[in-house]
């Protein structure tokens, strides 16, 4: 049985590999299928419940940067929720979250924050919002969309257009208040 463990856990690895020559797969997926490889316990971590589970769905993930990614330099306008228009930080993740997982997000960054459940910072996946409290340590105030390597989505501010930053620039570091996870028909999200 041990050996059957190993064949299957390397040809899912394999056939993983294959599909992200062709862009297909998702970088976190292989690197899951990798560590549960090594750990020889492929076969019973499959019906095993963990933080892994409370996930983005790696196609929902790669659906949202995608849109997020087509409206780079788009221009970030105060209550703006449309390309036309441009986009201030809440409509631009309305807009990304409706027309990738058709999830309807609340208008401001302050009624987003409570959608879907709270993510570490040390555990942000691609597809997580992040969440910023830049008007004093009072309420949350901007939003963007974790893309992976420390590195978020968002519409910034009057004069700026949308675009990608590090969350460890020294202004947004500082700013830094916590992630949300919202999956497509994740129940959670009508709960709170």
């Amino acid at each position: 049985m041990n050996n059957f463990k190993r064949l299957f856990a390397t040809t899912v690895t394999t056939v993983c590999l294959m599909l992200a020559d062709i862009q297909l797969a998702h970088a976190d997926e292989i690197e899951n299928l990798l560590r549960l490889q090594a750990q020889d316990g492929f076969v019973q971590a499959v019906g095993h419940q963990d933080s892994e589970s409370q996930s983005i769905s790696g196609s929902d993930a790669d659906d949202l940067i995608k849109s997020a990614m087509g409206l780079l330099g788009v221009a970030y306008r105060y209550g703006g929720s449309s390309v036309r228009t441009g986009f201030d930080c809440s409509g631009f993740m309305q807009h990304i979250f409706k027309n990738s997982m058709q999830i309807n997000l609340p208008r401001t960054s302050a009624q987003q924050a409570k959608m879907g459940v709270h993510v570490n910072r040390s555990d942000l996946q691609p597809g997580d919002m992040v969440f910023f409290r830049t008007m004093g340590k009072g309420r949350i105030s901007h939003v963007g969309l974790y893309i992976g390597n420390n590195r978020f989505i968002h519409a910034p501010r009057t004069g700026k257009n949308i675009e990608i930053t590090s969350l460890s620039n020294k202004y947004w570091n500082s700013k830094y208040a916590f992630g949300r996870r919202v999956k497509k028909n994740d129940p959670s999200r009508f709960l709170n």
